[in-house]
């Protein structure tokens, strides 16, 4: 049994659901993974910072908002006044749930719940329209299996147990459909899964029932070898390892998250990134094998502050590098990039949230210096050291343009370099010019 995971633009329009439809009803048993329609979500959002905000008119105004969304969605999707009935009561139903909730006081328990209603809401419409075409589908309520522990990571022993007993407790159905994104967590309370949300979804769910593949369906022909909202004629790659698609992921490429394929990683089944707009596409195989010997991708990382620390007193002290990390574990900051020398050490990070506290302690240790609006240029692909010539090509690509940081031999996979945000575009297209053309 293959997993099939649609984003919200996939299933965003009437005709949209159609085409999900007709992909989907090839015969084959499978699990539908579906995000909400598009824009929902942010109208969730929307929706809950009024609540927050103590303003239920303007809450009040979103909700009637996404009421006549759907309303227009409904008419156009059901041939039939039975389905729309039907279809139109569901979507009231889950409308009318958040308009319960528009209370005094809302904290956070309720925030989750409100943003849960997407993805019920949608799969709840598509399994609607899968009964009204005559193909016998069931929802498979992603609160009654999926589970996060204490630690909020998926507790993949439940979702297992529970999710195979949902199956075998509706043997002759031809589509199991479920929510992406939405789980509970180990205290039962309605929860998300955050990163990767629906992907992470299909990849747990592809995992617990030991998919054939799991596929992940958007509107990009899979990954492409570099931006191409920044340099033009990119391609599709059509295979990547699963440890060179997370650095992707990690580092620019916005189509996968790079936690939610793990489960399928560890599992060793192969995930598929196809195109909801063509179907036909080969897209993008990630599996864990690795073809030898060359440069997938590359992609950028952008909004980066990069934070030197330069002090005389690290020469040969045990120690210094320990006491510096202390303090980013300490002001909750994840560091990206890591570069020593004998008198100091660079560091970049993504979130300068408490860039502030963390540089006046830091200053106890040496002279703190801190470059803002950069960018981590990364490199993928068999990038193992005995691979002659392989960074040498990469560093040439860039001879003009000044590069603050290089971090190679961290990883197998990954050449990473730290450029000016002015420079992103230039340092882009001299790789693609320089490795792939």
């Amino acid at each position: 049994m293959k997993v099939l995971k649609f984003g919200g633009t996939s299933v965003g329009s009437a005709q949209r659901m159609r085409d999900v439809a007709r992909l989907i009803n090839d015969g084959s048993r499978k699990i539908v993974v579906l995000s909400a329609m598009s824009g929902t979500t942010n109208s969730l959002v929307e929706i809950s910072n009024y609540l927050y905000e103590k303003k239920p008119d303007d809450a009040g105004e979103i909700i009637h908002r996404l009421a006549e969304k759907y309303a227009g969605v409904i008419r156009e999707l059901y041939a039939t006044e039975e389905y729309r009935e039907k279809a139109n009561a569901l979507i009231r139903s889950y409308l009318d749930y958040i308009r319960s909730l528009v209370k005094d006081p809302f904290t956070p328990f309720e925030e989750r719940v409100i943003l849960a209603q997407g993805e019920l809401m949608s799969t709840g419409m598509m399994n609607l329209y899968m009964q009204e075409t005559g193909v016998r589908s069931v929802i498979l309520p992603a609160l009654d299996y999926m589970r996060t522990d204490k630690n909020s990571e998926p507790d993949p022993v439940y979702i297992k147990e529970k999710l195979n007993g949902l199956l075998g407790k509706n043997p002759d159905a031809a589509l199991y459909i479920t929510q992406g994104f939405i789980c509970r967590n180990a205290y039962g309370e309605i929860d998300n899964l955050q990163r990767g949300g629906s992907d992470y979804t299909a990849s747990l769910a592809g995992a617990a029932i030991q998919a054939e593949e799991i596929q992940i369906w958007t509107d990009i022909d899979g990954m492409h070898n570099n931006d191409p909202r920044v340099v033009e004629n990119t391609s599709p790659v059509r295979h990547l390892n699963f440890d060179e698609a997370a650095e992707l992921a990690y580092f620019g490429a916005k189509i996968l998250h790079p936690t939610c394929i793990l489960p399928a990683k560890l599992n060793n089944i192969p995930v598929r990134l196809l195109n909801t707009m063509q179907p036909e596409a080969p897209g993008t195989t990630i599996s864990n094998e690795m073809e030898k010997g060359r440069i997938k991708a590359v992609a950028a990382k952008d909004n980066i502050v990069s934070i030197k620390i330069k002090s005389g007193r690290m020469l040969l002290a045990t120690g210094f590098l320990r006491k510096v990390f202390e303090i980013f574990e300490t002001h909750h900051t994840p560091i990206d990039m890591v570069t020593t020398s004998e008198v100091g050490v660079s560091v970049t990070i993504d979130n300068p949230k408490h860039i502030d506290g963390i540089v006046n302690d830091l200053k106890q240790y040496g002279t703190v210096t801190v470059d803002r609006e950069m960018v981590i240029v990364c490199v993928v692909g068999d990038l193992e050291w005995d691979n002659i010539g392989f960074e040498a090509k990469i560093i040439s690509a860039l001879k003009d343009i000044p590069v603050r940081m290089i971090s190679y031999g961290g990883s197998n996979y990954n050449v990473s370099l730290l450029v000016k945000s002015s420079d992103k575009k230039r340092a882009l297209q001299a790789l693609s010019k320089h490795l792939f053309n």
